[in-house]
């Protein structure tokens, strides 16, 4: 008989194989019979029909299988017998489970996941070790493309170079009466889908031959997910049109898979060539990440050293004419092949210790509800020690007690997986969404894949060793004639499991100082004073298709302060605290360019008084003031260049246009507020009027800048509606791009440390239930198992606070002992 008849006997044994061995047995003592023998002597010569039905049913089945499916059948049964305490195992194990499941999911969507690419594993981002503008060593991933060019030239033949710019919210209309569209929008180098391996769903690709001359090519590739979403992957979106700003793009194609960018957490939604940016011919505007996927046969080390040595070059050439003390400390940097199978993003860097943070936070529960279950499992062990005893008295082994106890441990650790699973399904999307600011949502891809499902069963396993190992040994160590007589220690009974107790206690201790630090540092963030009041304050980014000289946008200005419910209004080059800075070289007297960098900020008549900044000392802007000219400064700036002292009336100077120095009066003092990041000292500002000349003398005209508006409402939202309409009706040129308020701007800054703080509390929460539960279950086990010695103390007199002391004084100290570990390795990590 084959092996796989025999597996399917055993797992479908039941009357019927029974009855067709009692068939087979029948018909050769009939055929005996008929032959003419007697039926007494025909039962003889047949031998024992138990013996000859069990050998039969040997061949037909495979006993170990047959045996193992047998204890699992009475492992599913005393799971089910002990109903109370099988449900507290699985709910104590479904939260670990859950937990880690739900983290690793996380994990593997940011960190780990390969992009949905040809041999991901090949793919590198170029970064650089360098200082940032206050000296300390950072890591720079951005490029100017003069740098990109001479660099992909440099290595031509050794690796290949790829351009992708970080995604970009587009304004588009697809009509010139409809309404804006934002889409994530990449710039990316002609060459990277045939470098990808990726295939077109719908017409071509973007290619090299898009990608070579300035402006030449206004062509635009998009998703799978956005066709989908957009278009209802309707074919005849190949050709369509669509206009951002000036230029009118054609969609040529549709990528064909699951690819949407490089940068993980942001679904880019249309990729058009570099060379559609202006920014290419620009030695110092860095906007794109530089990857980079090795020829075969490829050397990374040479690669490396010959692209940090263009890299070198090109910034010396860039640097030409800067101070010394400038060109030193910015040339102190170090090229680097970092991998990039899973992609590159900030949210990568800024979240890659949060997520590692949440995962020791995930594995501490994980411990802890192992340590639980395993103290319960010992306790409803310890209750079936008689029925061991007669099991091993019986011929059973001892590894055979062991399988027991391990098949109930894995019936209950499957249970507790499939309610983890659940749990991860929803906690995994509940996280994302708690780390999706408005000013940059997070989308990831977070599949229930067979990676997934690998995991949460290598888990399962593992847990199922954690918590059964114990019970099991214990089972299997037992003494059957002592045990029989009654006559086991207590105290060898208890003793492990005060032990798992004070393991529990110290795992607890741990993640309660662990949620303490990161609760503490989220408070202190969000209390820390920002300088300006962000309450009932909106910031609208407004766009027109064509630049508007000052006076237009002064006319749209006038208009809405006039609209019901706006207080006042003002125009900014950009927000506080958006993640966007503009920053130069301020000197004073005529000196070197200082090292300390300063941020800078273009901004109209009125906006210090929106934002409630107060001003110090001097004026506020005037309308004829202008840009160079005059600027009011900070705090900061005023100690980081005049000593402290007041500097109105004081001139410096900038640096613009690579060496071009252009001086300022300083008209204005106003306080400090953080500009780039709400964690980063009160850094040296200078504001400058919103109307700007060219060199030529000329005002600038502007299409993009930011409309902040303080309305008269508690909830500025409820005015978005009513400033969507208003802003094209002041004047038809403009349209409202994106609307926030600077509330949620400001608590978009904190959204990491509001994560950290809130995930800490939940499992600080679950910790001290299951630590409870654990503590309640062995305390309870202890007085069952005592309940005749604690009878007969009482009976002699014992007081209960006596009977209390007794049966806890082990408990206090497994307690004790537990929270001084936690409290040791706490302090010390």
């Amino acid at each position: 008989m084959s092996i796989w008849s025999r597996i399917a006997n055993t797992l479908r044994r039941g009357d019927r194989l029974n009855s067709e061995i009692d068939e087979e047995l029948q018909s050769h003592l009939q055929e005996a019979i008929e032959s003419g023998r007697d039926p007494a002597e025909a039962h003889r010569a047949l031998g024992n029909t138990l013996r000859l039905r069990e050998q039969a049913l040997d061949f037909r089945i495979l006993p170990w299988l047959d045996s193992l499916k047998m204890d699992a059948i009475f492992g599913w049964r005393q799971v089910r017998k002990n109903k109370i305490t099988s449900t507290a195992a699985v709910l104590s194990l479904a939260l670990g489970i859950g937990a880690c499941t739900a983290a690793f999911r996380l994990i593997d969507a940011v960190l780990l996941r390969p992009l949905p690419i040809t041999d991901p594993a090949n793919l590198y981002a170029l970064v650089r070790r360098m200082p940032d503008a206050n000296g300390q060593m950072t890591i720079g991933d951005s490029w100017a493309y003069p740098a990109f060019t001479q660099m992909r030239q440099a290595v031509k033949g050794k690796a290949e170079l790829i351009a992708v710019s970080f995604v970009y919210p587009g304004d588009i209309t697809y009509d010139a009466n409809a309404e804006l569209e934002r889409v994530n929008l990449q710039y990316v180098s002609g060459s990277m889908f045939s470098s990808f391996g990726l295939h077109a769903a719908a017409g071509r690709l973007l290619t090299e031959s898009d990608d070579t001359t300035l402006g030449a090519h206004p062509v635009a590739v998009i998703s799978d997910d956005y066709w989908a979403r957009q278009f209802g992957r309707d074919p005849k979106v190949v050709g369509r049109t669509f206009r951002m700003g000036a230029d009118l793009y054609q969609i040529v194609g549709v990528i064909d898979g699951p690819f949407s960018g490089t940068q993980t957490g942001t679904m880019t939604a249309m990729f058009v060539p570099t060379m559609m940016n202006p920014k290419v011919l620009r030695n110092n505007a860095f906007w794109f990440r530089t990857l980079l996927r090795l020829s075969p046969g490829a050397n990374a080390e040479a690669v490396r050293q010959q692209l940090a040595a263009t890299s070198r070059a090109s910034e010396e050439e860039r640097m030409r004419g800067v101070p010394r003390e400038v060109f030193e400390r910015d040339m102190n940097q170090q090229l680097l092949m970092v991998p990039a199978a899973a992609g590159a993003s900030d949210l990568q860097s800024d979240y890659r210790s949060s997520l590692w943070m949440l995962a020791m936070l995930t594995a501490l529960v994980l411990l802890i509800a192992c340590a639980n279950v395993a103290n319960l499992m010992t306790a409803q062990a310890e209750s079936r020690s008689r029925e061991m005893a007669v099991r091993v008295s019986l011929g059973a082994g001892r590894s055979r007690l062991v399988r027991l106890v391990m098949l109930e441990s894995l019936w209950i650790a499957l249970l507790a997986a499939a309610a983890g699973c659940a749990f991860a399904w929803w906690a995994a999307p509940f996280v994302v969404s708690r780390i999706n600011p408005v000013t940059n949502p997070a989308r990831l891809w977070l599949p229930f894949d067979l990676r997934l499902f690998s995991f949460a069963a290598l888990l399962t396993l593992a847990v199922t060793l954690i918590f059964g190992s114990l019970p099991a040994l214990r089972s299997s160590q037992m003494r059957p004639a002592r045990v029989l007589k009654g006559g086991d220690d207590p105290k060898a009974r208890h003793r492990t499991m005060h032990l798992l107790v004070a393991g529990q206690v110290a795992f607890c201790f741990i993640v309660l100082q662990l949620a303490g630090l990161f609760v503490v540092t989220f408070q202190r963030l969000t209390n820390r004073p920002v300088g300006f009041s962000p309450e009932r304050v909106l910031a609208m980014e407004t766009i027109s298709m064509q630049p508007q000289p000052p006076a237009i946008w002064d006319q749209e200005l006038e208009h809405l302060r006039n609209v019901p419910g706006v207080e006042s209004a003002a125009i900014a080059s950009d927000t506080l605290l958006s993640g966007w800075d503009t920053i130069t070289a301020v000197s004073v007297n005529g000196a070197t360019p200082s090292l300390v960098l300063t941020h800078e900020l273009n901004i109209s008549p009125g906006w210090l008084h929106v934002m409630r900044i107060p001003l110090l000392n001097g004026r506020d802007f005037r309308p004829e003031d202008v840009y160079p000219g005059v600027a009011i400064v900070n705090q900061a700036f005023a100690r980081a260049y005049f000593n402290g002292l007041d500097p109105v009336g004081r001139r410096f100077e900038l640096t613009i246009d690579g060496n071009r120095r252009v001086g300022s009066e300083v008209i204005g003092l106003c306080g400090d507020v953080p500009f780039l990041d709400i964690r980063e000292p009160m850094p040296p500002q200078a504001y400058f009027p919103f109307r700007e000349v060219n060199a030529s003398g000329q005002l600038q005209a502007e299409n993009d800048d930011e409309i902040m508006v303080r309305t008269s409402v508690s909830d500025p939202m409820s005015m978005a509606a009513v400033l969507r309409r208003e802003v094209p009706a002041g004047r038809s040129e403009f349209r409202v791009s994106s609307l926030l308020t600077q509330t949620d701007i400001n608590q978009a800054q904190t959204v990491r440390e509001r994560l950290l703080a809130m995930l800490s509390l939940f499992f600080a929460v679950v910790a001290l239930l299951l630590a409870g539960v654990g503590l309640y279950g062995v305390l309870n086990h202890s007085v069952v198992q005592r309940r005749r010695e604690i009878g007969i103390r009482m009976a002699v007199g014992a007081q209960a606070s006596n009977v209390v002391r007794i049966v806890t004084s082990r408990m206090i100290g497994a307690v004790l002992a537990g929270a001084t570990m936690g409290l040791i390795f706490g302090l010390l990590c």
